[in-house]
């Protein structure tokens, strides 16, 4: 299972907000608005903000494609492949990067269009922002979906040590505990294999 999304006013965190809405959208492609804006909410969008006249029905589905298409994008382990697709995003939704501090949010880095652009806009605009500054400090996609069978939670594996393959140590730890057992059954079947006695072909009867 993904970990909470952080405690509002952890302050603004644009890659884990992205994993967050679209592991949500992942487990239920359509996840409630309220859900929705519960998950922004914990990532520092304001209750004006999320109003449902501000974040109406038809923004929390523009959002939910949005997160579709980001996924796309997390689940490219291609750097070439990766890098393309953010430079759609940025051609599609960006603008010249600025700052904005607008709704009592303190100074921040916008690259859509405009404070006035759609949710899905900011979202597209924001995560690929994300993206590419992970990608271009690690030099290769640092994300991708769990490794563990039956799990298809998206993580960004951006912490010291060797390239992440799971979600969470828990799917880490089952993984190989599963990888443990069945070399244990495959050493215990060759061993079997290894003691049973020989087959002998019966012997031939010649005519008296």
């Amino acid at each position: 299972m993904p970990p909470p999304p952080p405690p509002a006013g952890h302050g603004f965190r644009p890659a884990q907000r992205l994993l967050d809405i679209a592991n949500a959208v992942r487990r239920d492609p359509r996840v409630p608005r309220d859900d929705l804006a519960r998950l922004l909410a914990a990532h520092g969008e304001t209750p004006a903000d999320l109003a449902p006249a501000v974040f109406t029905d038809a923004a929390a589905e523009a959002l939910r494609g949005a997160a579709v298409r980001m996924t796309a994008v997390l689940t490219e382990p291609d750097a070439d492949r990766a890098a393309a697709a953010l430079n759609d995003v940025f051609a599609e939704c960006g603008a010249r990067p600025r700052l904005s501090q607008h709704g009592g949010h303190p100074w921040h880095l916008h690259v859509d269009r405009g404070d006035d652009a759609g949710w899905a806009d900011w979202f597209l605009a924001s995560g690929a922002l994300a993206l590419a500054q992970v990608l271009t400090e690690y030099g290769r996609p640092p994300w991708g979906e769990c490794a563990a069978p039956d799990c298809t939670v998206l993580y960004l594996g951006t912490g010291p040590g060797s390239a992440r393959r799971y979600c969470s140590t828990a799917c880490a730890s089952r993984t190989r505990v599963a990888a443990h057992r069945r070399r244990k059954r495959a050493q215990q079947a060759e061993r079997t294999g290894q003691a049973q006695p020989p087959r002998t072909a019966p012997a031939e009867h010649t005519a008296p």
